[in-house]
């Protein structure tokens, strides 16, 4: 990791509450379900947010240091 970035620890635990978010997103959604226009955007945008962060964070985790 690069000495500037965030440590692998920090990493894990954000990769942690993105996957605890999607999770949560999707149990809502489908126990309740996807009532208007409002609630499918909050979807779209929590599922991108969520969903972003975590395939950072998995980039992040599964690259190789610089030597």
């Amino acid at each position: 990791m690069s000495r500037f970035g965030p440590s692998r620890g920090e990493i894990k635990l954000r990769l942690g509450i993105s996957l605890a978010g999607l999770a949560l997103l999707i149990g809502a959604y489908a126990f309740n379900g996807i009532g208007g226009i409002a609630s499918l955007e909050i979807a779209i945008i929590g599922t991108a947010f969520f969903g972003g962060t975590a395939i950072w964070c998995l980039r992040q985790l599964t690259r190789k240091d610089d030597p």
